[in-house]
């Protein structure tokens, strides 16, 4: 069992099986956070744990593990007496029980609850002790890695149930850690606000899960993996309190001492927050079920912080990206729209352009005879390399060909705007600025020349600078 693992992706070619479900983790990228980038994922949760919980500075620092922990002890001789005998029990440590909590650890433990979850409903539960010397075989068993047939009927339950606590009572640290010690005393004070904003005596629980999730999200992962197994054992022997008669505040006194106490304290140094402690186990084991999730604004952030990075991903990342950050996708999808339709987009502006040039000949030969009209068609004549209304195009309209400033120039480039442009770009030095030129020295009563129909302006004469030494054009 590997704590640090994220998830494994399996790839299935088989047909048959495409149409299953697909099972997403929701915590996926907050677990991947919490793995790849540490100190950022504890920086996200720690920040949001002080602005539901009042944690001064010196607290605080605990909490983070950056000074040294103040935690209550008593200072009377028969406690630290107690204290000695306690120390002197963990001494004697083993592979499992009186070690550091450890996957392997775990795993051993875990045949405990495995068959706990199967005899729920023997009446005392955790509360009435078992028999002292089968606990020690299964004790040995345990630390020697041997295995332990559990069902063979050699031991009873509540040998099970005492040699559970027993491990939890052995381990160096409570199953909470000390550093989060203070933390839940702060949660266990959340209460609501009335109307007028006065602090009340109701507890205030949607701010009191939230607390508590964010606290499991910064525990060691041995203590929240072995922590959420221990919960949701105690939240199902609850549930048949009717037969074993042990209720979640039962059970919580029973499991107080290992989970949320400090070592080597006792009831007395924790008189003033006993109460606070075992309500808080109790609520623990109540709302088990909700407190090993991620809240929703938790999820988001480490979702946007892997979507908006460019660190490489594989195709299971990109495609749980893409099902998650549907604006990145119908980006895309756009954009390559938009590249379709350039391409028809240029091929509808060289249809009207044709079109235009049609017109514009047209239009040309219906005007009245003068100097003008003659003027006019002699350039649409010239221009043989030119797509001349009611012939077909002698070559292509990139042919290359001498930059020509004619009267005609000018029309195609209006009409044609940018199209020729992009075309030319390649081939020629700076076409629009030559065409821009051109169409700065032109005088207002060429463009309406162009783009009206009014006899009077069609007949205004024009002061065209025509190059190539043209005469005829400089009289009209």
């Amino acid at each position: 069992m590997d704590s640090d693992a994220i998830c494994n992706f399996i790839i299935c070619n088989d047909s048959s099986l495409q149409s299953q479900p697909i099972i997403f983790n929701p915590d996926f990228f907050v677990e991947k956070l919490r793995h790849e980038k540490p100190e950022v994922f504890t920086e996200l949760v720690v920040s949001n744990i002080t602005r539901l919980i009042d944690l001064p500075g010196t607290e605080l620092a605990q909490l983070m593990g950056e000074v040294d922990l103040k935690l209550p002890g008593g200072a009377g001789p028969a406690s630290g007496f107690f204290r000695s005998l306690m120390s002197l029990k963990r001494k004697e440590k083993g592979v499992v029980f009186g070690s550091p909590l450890t996957e392997e650890g775990i795993a051993q433990i875990y045949q405990l609850i495995e068959y706990l979850h199967k005899n729920l409903r023997v009446e005392g539960l955790f509360r009435v002790p078992g028999n002292s010397v089968r606990q020690q075989i299964l004790r040995d068993a345990l630390n020697n890695g041997t295995d332990i047939d559990l069902e063979s009927g050699e031991f009873h339950s509540n040998d099970v149930a005492t040699l559970l606590k027993m491990f939890l009572g052995e381990l160096p640290e409570p199953l909470l850690t000390h550093k989060h010690f203070h933390a839940h005393l702060k949660i266990a004070d959340l209460m609501q606000f009335d109307d007028k904003g006065n602090k009340t005596n109701v507890p205030d629980k949607e701010r009191q899960i939230e607390a508590l999730q964010l606290l499991f999200l910064i525990l060691p992962p041995p203590n929240r993996n072995l922590l959420k197994l221990l919960l949701d054992l105690l939240y199902q022997t609850a549930k048949k309190q009717d037969k074993n008669k042990m209720s979640a505040y039962n059970l919580a006194l029973m499991f107080a001492p290992h989970v949320l106490w400090p070592k080597n304290a006792t009831a007395n140094d924790l008189q003033e927050n006993i109460t606070k402690l075992n309500d808080g186990m109790a609520f623990m084991i109540k709302h088990s079920q909700k407190l090993f999730k991620a809240p929703a604004y938790i999820r988001d952030c480490a979702r946007l912080h892997y979507v908006g990075s460019r660190t490489q991903a594989s195709k299971d990342d990109l495609d749980l990206i893409a099902s998650c950050h549907t604006r990145s996708f119908q980006l895309a999808r756009s954009q390559k729209w938009n590249r379709v339709d350039s391409c028809s987009h240029q091929e509808e502006t060289q249809q009207r352009t044709e079109e235009a040039l049609r017109e514009l000949f047209q239009h040309v030969h219906n005007m009245p005879e003068s100097a003008k009209k003659k003027q006019l068609i002699r350039q649409f004549n010239k221009q043989s390399g030119t797509q001349t209304p009611g012939r077909e195009p002698s070559t292509p309209l990139v042919q290359k060909r001498a930059r020509s400033r004619s009267f005609s120039g000018l029309i195609k480039r209006k009409v044609l705007g940018n199209q020729m442009v992009s075309e030319k770009k390649n081939k020629y030095p700076t076409p629009d600025s030559v065409a821009i030129g051109e169409l700065k020295r032109a005088s207002k009563e060429n463009m309406n020349l162009l783009f009206s129909g009014s006899p009077a302006v069609m007949m205004t004469p024009t002061r065209l600078k025509w190059p190539e030494g043209k005469k005829e054009g400089k009289k009209a």
